[in-house]
């Protein structure tokens, strides 16, 4: 028999459980309609995490049944840290971004007291706890560039679509029961036609040298951050990582960064392509998907 057309029974069901899914979803009301979300639409379980304006909750789409992760945030924690249009651009960007490798975020609502974010839910969480859980804090050369190879996909959609994310961190980033990428938390993205920003924003040990100066810069911010998640991935730590902010600066500023000898020269050869002064010589996201360490860790 033709492998191409031979199924075992498992994948009969399981295709069929998907086809069934999809046409309880087409018959909702909300597909391609306009349809005002609320409450009363979801079941809401366990808690999954703990935020800084909330929680997020394991919750089920009363009608088909689907699962999301429902982020649930107080709108008097959003104004007491004056981040309301923080919300709304993250909510406007990552609400338009459709992309493998990518948390979508289905739809959003609200009550007098808080704000509910529909998102995909991505089963194993942050990649930080994988990341600290692993053998000696770190990443193996297969998982890391399997990793930094997803997240430069998305990146490059981001790219393309004009939004730079720079908050590139392994807490912003949740892996699915398949073990793959969703790059999320777009808190700190802008969207920019111009590729010029000059805002001061992101994690210290991921600061890029031109925001450290206050420079103008563009979308080459998220290839520093990747160079940086790298390197954290397989060392267990950032490169930069210092006792003072001043110091952390000063690191960033000189490119003072060390080795372990446990990296190959494949995985430095990247890193130091990416981790570059000026921001121009920086590599773009399309050559680290097909930088030969990559390459040959993902075969």
């Amino acid at each position: 028999m033709d492998d191409d057309v031979f199924a075992t029974d498992g994948d009969v069901n399981a295709h069929s459980e998907v086809v069934l899914q999809t046409i309880k979803m087409m018959q909702h009301p909300a597909y391609e309609n306009p349809y005002e979300w609320s409450t009363d639409d979801f079941e809401v379980g366990r808690a999954l995490g703990r935020g800084k304006f909330g929680r997020v909750y394991l919750a089920r789409e009363r009608e088909t049944g689907f699962m999301v992760a429902m982020k649930v945030m107080f709108k008097s924690q959003l104004t007491k840290w004056h981040v309301e249009k923080q919300l709304l651009r993250e909510i406007e960007i990552q609400s338009r971004l459709k992309h493998p490798h990518i948390l979508r975020l289905y739809t959003w609502f609200h009550d007098d007291r808080r704000i509910y974010l529909a998102l995909e839910l991505a089963a194993q969480g942050e990649l930080y706890k994988h990341l600290k859980a692993a053998p000696k804090g770190r990443f193996d050369e297969r998982r890391s560039a399997r990793y930094i190879s997803q997240v430069a996909d998305a990146l490059n959609y981001c790219h393309a679509n004009n939004v730079i994310h720079r908050d590139l961190k392994p807490e912003n980033i949740l892996l699915t029961d398949e073990d793959n990428i969703k790059l999320a938390d777009f808190g700190w993205s802008a969207h920019t036609n111009s590729n010029k920003r000059k805002t001061m924003c992101g994690t210290l040990d991921y600061l890029p040298p031109e925001m450290v100066d206050g420079k103008m810069y563009d979308d080459s911010v998220d290839q520093w951050c990747l160079g940086i998640l790298c390197y954290e991935f397989l060392v267990g730590n950032p490169p930069f990582e210092s006792q003072t902010t001043q110091t952390t600066y000063d690191k960033i500023r000189r490119l003072d960064i060390v080795y372990p000898r446990h990296m190959t020269a494949g995985a430095i050869n990247l890193i130091s392509k990416l981790l570059r002064i000026p921001s121009s010589s920086r590599i773009t996201l399309r050559d680290v998907m097909n930088h030969p360490w990559v390459v040959q860790m993902k075969k």
